[in-house]
């Protein structure tokens, strides 16, 4: 698959977006924890960044996962990891089940308005119990005539402060493991819905990240995303744009950080000469930057069989373990090229090597995607 002068043109207006509304309030969001959601996803919305994928129909654009690809690479060359961690969620996370499966009357009221940043989405589904083991969920929804009575809790949720509804994955049925699941818009307005804590990261800070709490929490069984019992079968289908654009965020990401280490290294001088004359240093870089043209190869086949309606479990599964194993081993070296500074708060490398060690934890953990593979080639059960 090949771009185009489309995408290319498409490439600059997200780089600009990115210079201009993001970068320069990093620091301050980092510092506030929290993006300004409802505002930079309005902006966002105008531009039609939000619905790239999703039918016109709604809101969207019909441009395909190309265009998604790409914007998700020049995501990546955000200050801080955190903001691109709540646009994912808003366009790969919480919506596609959401558009897939969901009816007219919930894509009319929540999909078209959160395309166009009217509304801010969230995906509810670890827990305290229950987080890789998404069986294993115990939060429960018990119907009481034409609705749904929520009780439990869900941890670890992006945008729990902020946002204006949540996909919620619960279990509706006394069946045991994956069966009697599915997946239901709760609006975060509703009577005994509370964020019981904020959480305190490591890094991805400017990502409001919560403990939500659901106490005979009522919505109407219309709420429902496609089928009764069915949301384990969907959450694993949008698991797989979820996992696809964090691996096309480290493209992104890895290959910025990369061109800024060279820069430093040319620069800095050390006995007398630049540090880039040192040949281990450009082969290392080399090496890296290789490994980062491999990845977006295969992403991009990956966009090509998602536009085709293939399944790319499989795919999807080794784009992100290669992407969360890249990234941290990109923010290693580059934070050891640039020495003790590199060590130093003030220096990006710190915020980076920070914020991409969730990128082997989070959608996905690289544990999981081996067993995933493990299972697909035979040698588990």
């Amino acid at each position: 698959m090949m771009l185009t002068d489309e995408h290319e043109d498409f490439r600059r207006t997200v780089r600009s977006f990115v210079e201009n509304e993001i970068n320069p309030y990093a620091d301050e969001w980092e510092a506030a924890g929290r993006v300004p959601a409802h505002d930079l996803y309005a902006k966002m919305g105008k531009l039609g960044l939000l619905g790239l994928q999703f039918d016109p129909k709604w809101g969207g654009s019909g441009a395909g996962q190309l265009f998604a690809a790409v914007m998700c690479e020049e995501l990546g060359r955000c200050a801080a990891r955190g903001v691109v961690m709540g646009i994912n969620l808003q366009t790969h996370m919480a919506t596609p089940s959401l558009a897939r499966f969901g009816s007219d009357d919930l894509r009319e009221r929540y999909l078209r308005p959160t395309l166009a940043g009217e509304l801010i989405g969230a995906i509810g589904v670890s827990e305290p119990d229950a987080g890789s083991d998404v069986a294993g969920l115990r939060t429960r929804a018990v119907r009481d005539g034409d609705d749904w009575v929520i009780s439990g809790s869900k941890l670890y949720i992006t945008h729990g402060t902020q946002a204006d509804w949540i996909c919620l994955l619960v279990r509706t049925s006394e069946e045991g493991g994956h069966r009697g699941i599915s997946q239901i818009i709760v609006d975060t307005d509703t009577p005994g819905f509370s964020v019981s804590r904020t959480l305190d990261k490591l890094g991805n800070r400017s990502s409001d990240t919560a403990e939500l709490v659901f106490d005979q929490v009522r919505v109407p069984v219309s709420h429902t995303i496609g089928e009764i019992g069915r949301g384990f079968y969907q959450q694993m289908q949008q698991f797989q744009p979820e996992r696809m654009s964090a691996a096309y965020g480290v493209v992104g990401s890895t290959e910025y950080a990369l061109e800024r280490t060279v820069a430093y290294l040319k620069q800095r001088e050390v006995f007398g000469k630049p540090l880039m004359d040192n040949q281990y240093l450009q082969f290392r870089l080399a090496e890296l930057w290789a490994e980062v043209d491999l990845l977006r190869s295969h992403n991009y086949r990956c966009a090509e069989l998602l536009d085709a309606g293939e399944d790319i479990s499989r795919y999807a599964s080794v784009a992100k373990l290669k992407a969360g194993r890249l990234g941290r081993e990109v923010a290693d070296t580059c934070l050891q090229f640039h020495g003790g500074m590199g060590y130093m708060e003030e220096n990006w490398t710190s915020r980076y090597y920070r914020d991409t060690r969730l990128s082997s934890i989070a959608g996905g953990a690289d544990e999981v995607m081996l067993q995933v593979l493990s299972k697909m080639h035979g040698m588990a059960g």
